[in-house]
């Protein structure tokens, strides 16, 4: 009896692997070109536009937070670290640079897009999370008043210290390759979790407690990788996420913002206030963004 018994069990677990790694690899497929076109649009828009919105954003004034929430949401890959080099020169306040941290949406778009999620939600998630970066920016603004501490000279110094960026194709490239072997990981660890009845056990690391998965993911948002945002929305796919858990998380997920906030801003003890306050926001943010689904 139990060798029949580890007999069915290793059979189940071989059917189960192999049951995982063909939708995951079909998924991915599915995924490529889209996920390719889409990057290669972030890669082209960043190149050309780049420039131009750090100048823009430099302008505006007291509309900072308004234009740095709307100018976030565009999928493009580097603005979030833009900006945070132009706060941490003392160019933009500090409700600028969250509004564009909150607003950001790099992963979400082309992974949603990618899995068939109705164009009509993802423009929905979009324009909720840019009005929590504006209203959360201007109430930053209206509140605090923290001033980096670096200089500009030094921060030009490093610039021009960065080796020279690969092509724009190069870059999709790159991209789309990096984000592909996390969504097949994910998806593979996902597909399989379900094929042996562990859904409730994924479930449950995010209880479906009121401010409890917010609280979780936004902490996961947190992590300053595109991964952090490749799990959270491949969660929200597979009907294992809120969209308001969902939106705490991807609203602390500034990309690579927070990288260069501690690079260029020497003041450890500002920027962890800063990510204490990024965090505050994603998780009120994606709690009131839940009553909108």
């Amino acid at each position: 009896m139990n060798t029949l018994h580890i007999e069915h069990l290793s059979g189940g677990m071989g059917s189960a692997l192999l049951s995982a790694f063909l939708d995951c690899i079909t998924d991915g497929l599915r995924m490529l070109p889209v996920l390719f076109l889409a990057y290669l649009l972030m890669e082209a828009l960043e190149h050309k536009a780049g420039d131009r919105m750090d100048q823009l954003i430099t302008r505006v004034g007291k509309a900072g937070p308004l234009l740095g929430g709307a100018l976030g949401a565009l999928p493009q890959c580097g603005f979030s670290g833009a900006i945070a080099g132009l706060y941490a020169a003392g160019v933009t306040t500090l409700g600028t640079m969250l509004a564009v941290f909150l607003s950001t949406s790099d992963e979400m778009i082309p992974l949603l897009i990618g899995s068939g999620t109705p164009a009509g939600t993802i423009l929905k998630l979009v324009l909720i999370k840019v009005i929590i970066g504006i209203l959360f920016g201007y109430l930053v603004d209206l509140v605090l008043r923290i001033r980096p501490h670096a200089h500009i000279e030094d921060l030009c110094q490093q610039d021009h210290a960065e080796l020279e960026e690969p092509s724009i194709l190069l870059s999709a490239l790159l991209h789309t390759a990096r984000t592909l072997a996390l969504i097949l990981a994910i998806t593979f660890l996902l597909n399989l979790a379900f094929e042996l009845g562990a859904d409730t056990f994924l479930g449950s690391l995010l209880p479906p407690i009121p401010v409890v998965r917010e609280l979780i993911t936004a902490l996961i948002g947190l992590i300053p990788s595109c991964s952090a945002s490749v799990f959270l929305t491949e969660l929200y796919s597979s009907g294992l996420l809120s969209a308001g858990a969902l939106l705490s998380g991807l609203c602390t997920n500034a990309g690579i913002g927070l990288l260069v906030l501690f690079r260029q801003n020497r003041h450890v003890k500002q920027n962890l206030l800063i990510v204490g306050i990024l965090y505050l926001c994603g998780v009120l943010g994606g709690l009131a963004a839940g009553l909108f689904f």
